[in-house]
């Protein structure tokens, strides 16, 4: 039995229907496997860390998990995977985004869902994970705005007219014509996506009757589909989901468990849910075909995205003194093992399966918004196109967006090409060499800077500040940038306070070498990056955010958030054994703005971790009362 916390399951009687309850019921005997497969998780990266092992593939013989399929059949195609829906097999642009506001009332709140299907992108990622904020009840907002605008309630229609008329506007200025002709109309053209969030995650608001955490993954999958299934299957609309954070063929096979049981309760037919893989962890490059093979009838295609997968690569060679990335802003996806990854995800979706099926690659994301002086969103939109124009040569069918403004910058890269997709485009067959692994960790050098130490620092900062003021999606650039419209703000999410964290962490506990002299700190070519280096740096940068106006650092935050930021920050990257994740320190502060408890809660988390590896995942106010501000 599950238990919803407080009265939610009243005020949210249109999200918790007796069917999404009797659902999640259904499924709940599912979270013990997750559980397990998470402490698997921390178990293999412990013994990588204890034996300095790099990540190895599979032994072709072996049985992937959960099912009865042989690593080399995969590997071979033999298998039957999915034939792609119509309404997926042309995804030029997709645009990501939450489908709901913090602390906002409904009519606001909605908005983002209007400016998504009225954007002109072909799918659009309504993100309950990584961009979407999990303060009060937001995750039940995003679930509640779904259904309104999918069911096409008054309560969506309204608010679409009106951002259908901002929209016109803005593009009538910077386009010199208008983008949407009818905008009801233009409701229908976008595919809408759901990310549910990671199997490492548990929901704030959902929990075993034992007080237990339960999965973030099931409630989210779970609810979205029972409440919309019905609608999107009468209107000609997949059931399409995106699947973030997986690391193995066997936790791509309890995804599939979990679908076909929810398919199997609803009474829908097996494999009509399909899903795209984001590939954000290094261990799955080593696992790709198995995991087509794994997630069969559900299974369309796999996303390339950057930060996730820097972060993963950082951390599993965490032990390993000579692995130390440069700058950030070097780690492009043409960089290294960036190239090598993006290369595998390719060769893996141009193999056929045993029905000679191809899968979909969407490309990575474009994080610029067109707004700013107009030398630096000239130069910024020049940059996006030629990085869509190298993901389509690539062979990439489409990209991510960030933010509505660039879809009609973007898209007509594809659009001059004018096939549909690219499935089916010959490249070399995946091999499993020495030669191979080797390469998914393979460095090229770059700079290792102040600046860039700085840069990592702002940024994380600013996120994590972001995260706990229920902003997981928000438009940052380091503090050293303010006021200077010349830089463009950048649409980020979670991962990039991850990777940030993740390289800092790296420079301090390997002993990175600095390239460049620095006359502000009177730095050296050579010295190293040490303790008093870093808390020199991370107390500059947070006295400049501090200082920051309101419209670069909410003043609310100053003496409420950004101090428990800070705290966070310093306490991830001082601690000598490298924590999983940036995000468990963070949501556990949710909605905690006394900076003792945060301190409490922080010590709490890292001796657990350091005892034995266990992870707190649990909502820790989950009996105390909900605050909700609009």
């Amino acid at each position: 039995m599950l238990e919803i916390r407080g009265n939610l399951k009243n005020e949210y009687r249109d999200v918790f229907t007796d069917e999404a309850i009797a659902a999640l019921d259904a499924l709940a005997h599912l979270d013990k496997d997750r559980k397990q497969l998470m402490a698997a998780r921390i178990e293999r990266r412990a013994a990588r860390f204890r034996n300095k092992q790099r990540l190895t593939f599979l032994d072709p013989q072996s049985t992937i998990g959960r099912t009865r399929i042989k690593v080399q059949d995969a590997r071979d195609g033999n298998f039957v995977g999915s034939e792609i829906p119509k309404d997926l097999q042309r995804q030029w642009i997709q645009g990501t985004g939450p489908a709901a506001k913090p602390n906002s009332p409904l009519d606001k709140s909605i908005r983002n869902i209007a400016y998504a299907l009225l954007s002109g992108a072909d799918g659009w990622m309504f993100d309950g994970e990584d961009a979407l904020g999990q303060i009060s009840s937001m995750s039940l907002d995003n679930q509640r705005n779904l259904k309104l605008a999918i069911h096409r309630d008054p309560a969506f229609m309204k608010p679409a007219e009106q951002v259908a008329k901002e929209m016109n506007q803005w593009a009538q200025g910077f386009f010199g014509q208008t983008i949407i002709n009818d905008w009801v109309k233009q409701l229908d053209f976008t595919t809408k996506i759901f990310r549910a969030r990671g199997l490492h995650l548990e929901d704030r608001h959902v929990r075993n009757a034992d007080g237990s955490g339960f999965s973030a993954s099931i409630v989210d999958a779970t609810l979205y589909l029972v409440n919309n299934h019905k609608r999107l299957r009468d209107t000609g609309c997949s059931l399409a989901y995106y699947l973030p954070k997986i690391q193995t063929a066997e936790e791509a096979a309890y995804w599939g468990d979990v679908l076909s049981a929810l398919e199997q309760h609803l009474g829908i037919p097996d494999g009509s849910t399909k899903v795209y893989v984001l590939v954000e962890q290094i261990e799955q490059c080593f696992q790709l075909m198995e995991m087509r093979a794994a997630l069969g009838k559900h299974f369309i295609g796999f996303n390339t995205g950057r930060w996730d997968y820097i972060n993963s690569v950082s951390d599993a060679v965490a032990w390993d003194p000579d692995f130390i990335n440069p700058n950030i802003d070097v780690i492009t996806m043409t960089y290294g093992y960036m190239r090598v990854y993006e290369d595998r995800v390719r060769r893996a979706c141009s193999t056929p399966d045993k029905l000679g099926q191809y899968a979909l690659w969407e490309g990575g994301m474009e994080p610029n918004i067109p707004v700013g002086s107009e030398a630096g969103v000239t130069a910024a939109m020049k940059r996006a196109v030629a990085g869509a124009e190298r993901e389509q040569r690539e062979g990439a069918n489409g990209k991510w967006v960030a933010h509505w403004k660039m879809v009609h910058i973007v898209r007509p890269v594809w659009e001059k090409v004018g096939q549909a997709n690219q499935m089916g485009r010959k490249f070399p067959p995946l091999t499993y060499t020495k030669a191979d692994a080797d390469g998914l960790t393979m460095l090229e050098g770059g700079p290792r800077t102040i600046r860039g130490a700085r840069d990592l620092l702002s940024v994380a900062l600013q996120y994590g500040n972001a995260f706990e003021q229920g902003l997981q999606a928000a438009a940052l650039k380091p503090a050293d940038f303010f006021g200077n419209d010349d830089v463009l703000y950048l649409m980020e999410d979670m991962a990039t306070g991850e990777i940030r964290l993740s390289i800092l962490w790296e420079w301090l506990h390997k002993g990175a070498s600095l390239t460049e002299d620095d006359n502000a700190t009177g730095v050296k070519a050579g010295d190293k990056f040490t303790a008093k280096l870093y808390l020199q740096l991370l107390a500059e940068e947070y006295d400049k955010l501090r200082k920051a106006s309101n419209r670069d650092v909410h003043d609310v935050s100053k003496n409420t958030t950004l101090p428990i930021a800070r705290e966070i920050v310093e306490a991830y990257v001082m601690d000598d054994m490298k924590l999983p994740w940036y995000v468990d320190l963070l949501n556990i502060n949710l909605e905690n703005h006394d900076l003792n408890e945060t301190k409490r809660r922080i010590k709490m988390l890292t001796d657990a971790f350091h005892k034995n590896g266990t992870r707190i995942t649990e909502n820790l106010d989950f009996g105390k009362p909900l605050t909700k501000t609009v």
